[in-house]
């Protein structure tokens, strides 16, 4: 139980940092505070795991025909139905979020590589008698 507690915060620390990092390559991606941030990161973590699975499901024939470009799609419109919930985040258009959601997931990945070893569990914290998971 307390493992999984310590896999959802860092899965919820490693979309606030990928969020904060792309609000800095793109003006159009805004944040009023770390309040915002921490919502943001965790909606976006919700609609990602309910809303675009039901997305992916319905457009299956366009993302098919399109080789699964039509995914990068989904991922701006998941961050666009984001930013309309979160008071505090502002996403200036779809072109921002196509390309900032492009981002957020190349920064995911590599502060995940950092961060999950093999066999997805967090950092191997060292203990007296041995290593916690």
């Amino acid at each position: 139980m307390l493992n999984n507690l310590f896999e959802f915060l860092a899965h919820w620390g490693i979309a606030a940092l990928s969020l904060w990092l792309v609000s800095f390559m793109f003006h159009g991606i805004t944040f009023s505070n770390k309040q915002s941030l921490f919502v943001a990161a965790l909606l976006l973590g919700f609609a990602n795991a309910i809303v675009r699975p039901i997305f992916i499901l319905l457009t299956f024939p366009l993302t098919l025909i399109t080789f699964g470009f039509f995914l990068l799609v989904i991922n701006a419109l998941m961050l666009l139905l984001v930013s309309a919930l979160v008071e505090g985040f502002k996403v200036s258009g779809f072109w921002t979020a196509f390309f900032a959601s492009i981002m957020i997931a190349i920064f995911s990945f590599l502060i995940g590589l950092f961060i999950f070893q093999s066999g997805g569990h967090p950092l191997l914290i060292p203990t007296q008698h041995g290593v916690m998971v």
